[in-house]
């Protein structure tokens, strides 16, 4: 069974373009499609509930990992062979990618994360594949599929904007880290499970459309509030004191330049570093 898992965030318009995407079938066992709701009062998603399409409400909003969890576990639960595929609400199909995935793991069972080719709606490279340099602190997107035939490439990290989890290669149900909100729990989670021992690779037999940032564009101070607090944390995590203490300082700098220019985008930024130690000296605390 594959299941299709989107959360909403007022996307509801997004999620049902996604929706209509997909293959039609007329069989509900072929997969399922669910709708991780992160907005309780958003009640127009309950329009879309059908045999094939489930709605999880979770009744406020937890993030985005978090929800992503919600559904993982209640797949794990009642399928550990499954394939579920983390796909955002401001994607969609333009082909019969969906259809293709169970050959896909067929020929590759041993991958247990799968990224996939994703494209922008005038066709540009969204992404297709992501690398990681832990004495730089490089996190960055590039190209590993353009001059390549195969199958599929080997990567660090792969989009959550489109993550195949292959729960078959897993021992135990694998989660999202909570102490992310948004934005880079698809990199730890990769670098976690690739740590582990866990294959993780991107293919562009597969493919997506997806339109950037058009939900996180509607709030900008939060899109870079929780970025560059979750940045901090991921640095933390997979670079050493040194690298942690360049890249922090140079955030700082960057940050007050941009106080003259975009108010908005500095005053997030300092935000996020004041969060982030404050949550800092708690764990310390504790200790």
């Amino acid at each position: 069974m594959i299941y299709f898992v989107t959360v909403n965030y007022y996307s509801g318009l997004l999620i049902n373009q996604l929706i209509n995407s997909l293959p039609s079938t007329s069989n509900e066992n072929q997969y399922k499609f669910i709708i991780v709701n992160n907005s309780a009062d958003d009640k127009s998603i309950e329009n879309l509930a059908s045999e094939t399409v489930l709605i999880l409400d979770i009744g406020s909003n937890i993030g985005f990992g978090s929800a992503c969890n919600f559904a993982i576990k209640w797949i794990y639960d009642r399928d550990s062979q499954a394939i579920i595929w983390l796909i955002n609400p401001d994607a969609y199909f333009v082909d019969d990618s969906a259809l293709k995935l169970q050959y896909f793991f067929k020929n590759h069972p041993d991958i247990s994360i799968l990224g996939t080719i994703i494209r922008t709606p005038r066709n540009d490279i969204w992404f297709a594949g992501g690398s990681f340099f832990p004495f730089t602190g490089t996190i960055s997107a590039v190209d590993l599929l353009s001059n390549s035939d195969a199958d599929y490439v080997d990567c660090d990290w792969v989009s959550g904007c489109s993550l195949i989890i292959n729960l078959r290669n897993f021992s135990e149900c694998p989660l999202f880290d909570t102490n992310y909100f948004l934005y880079y729990e698809d990199f730890d989670f990769c670098r976690r499970c690739a740590i582990a021992g866990y294959k993780i690779a991107v293919t562009k037999q597969l493919n997506l459309v997806h339109q950037p940032s058009s939900i996180t564009n509607r709030y900008i101070k939060q899109k870079i509030q929780h970025s560059t607090y979750s940045y901090l944390l991921t640095l933390e995590h997979y670079t050493n004191n040194l690298v942690f203490s360049i890249r922090f300082f140079r955030l700082l700098l960057f940050a007050s330049v941009l106080i003259f220019i975009k108010p908005q985008i500095a005053w997030g930024k300092f935000q996020a570093i004041y969060l982030y130690w404050r949550d800092r000296i708690q764990a310390s605390h504790e200790y």
